[in-house]
């Protein structure tokens, strides 16, 4: 299958179209009208610094139904514990930073390139990127981030800096998600750690259809500090 050069406008084709790898287009940029086009239609951006903007929708997809989620009793226990304190949407900017810097196995450098930080932090400010994090002793040392859109969550990056910290977040994500109803969280890749937790992978074909119902219902475009009533 060709890899598609986008245009100033931002439309993507077919997402079935992506090549093996997943691959389904190129170029573009990082406008927020274009990763909301992206993420709506099942694709998201994935890069390294100095490269073209790749974009891609791999299959299958790595996903995540809140109700399936499997809260070990050690992360029962920490929960309870009182140990970490939650925060949403309080520092975004230091979240996408921190997971920037968190070294990967098998990846040389990082595809959360400047262009993106800068890119998600404009979401965050559009109410459409979120951030779950984990304080200690009011030091951030955990948290997640990923943008929602309808009844969705879309999964980005994770780090800790303290046991189970990144973990504690998910937890919370998981909570916020079934108290507001959302229908999946997408995380993407497949990895043993997100199938311990309860992950799944669902062909693309499949995914894209409950995504496009997703896309139906409207998105809870704020700041997060409380749920949907």
């Amino acid at each position: 299958m060709p890899i598609f050069r986008l245009r100033e406008d931002p439309i993507f084709p077919d997402p079935e179209l992506a090549e093996e790898e997943g691959i389904i287009a190129i170029g573009g940029d990082l406008s927020p009208e274009r990763l909301v086009a992206a993420y709506s239609c099942g694709i998201f951006p994935w890069y390294s610094e100095g490269d073209p903007i790749l974009w891609f929708s791999p299959d299958p997809r790595m996903v995540l139904y809140p109700q399936n989620f499997k809260r070990s009793k050690t992360l029962s226990r920490l929960v309870r514990s009182g140990k970490y304190e939650l925060r949403i949407d309080h520092d975004f900017p230091s979240v996408i930073a921190n997971c920037a810097k968190i070294p990967r196995p098998g990846q040389d450098g990082t595809w959360i390139t400047g262009d993106m930080q800068e890119a998600y932090v404009r979401l965050h400010h559009l109410g459409l990127a979120h951030s779950f994090e984990t304080y200690q002793e009011g030091k951030l040392v955990g948290g997640l981030y990923g943008v929602s859109l309808g009844n969705a969550f879309f999964g980005e990056s994770m780090f800790h800096h303290a046991r189970d910290a990144s973990k504690f977040a998910f937890h919370a994500l998981v909570e916020f998600a079934l108290e507001n109803r959302f229908d999946f969280i997408d995380a993407q890749q497949p990895t043993k750690h997100l199938r311990s937790l309860g992950a799944q992978e669902v062909p693309r074909s499949a995914f894209l259809k409950e995504l496009a119902a997703s896309q139906r219902h409207p998105t809870l475009q704020s700041r997060w500090v409380t749920a949907r009533s």
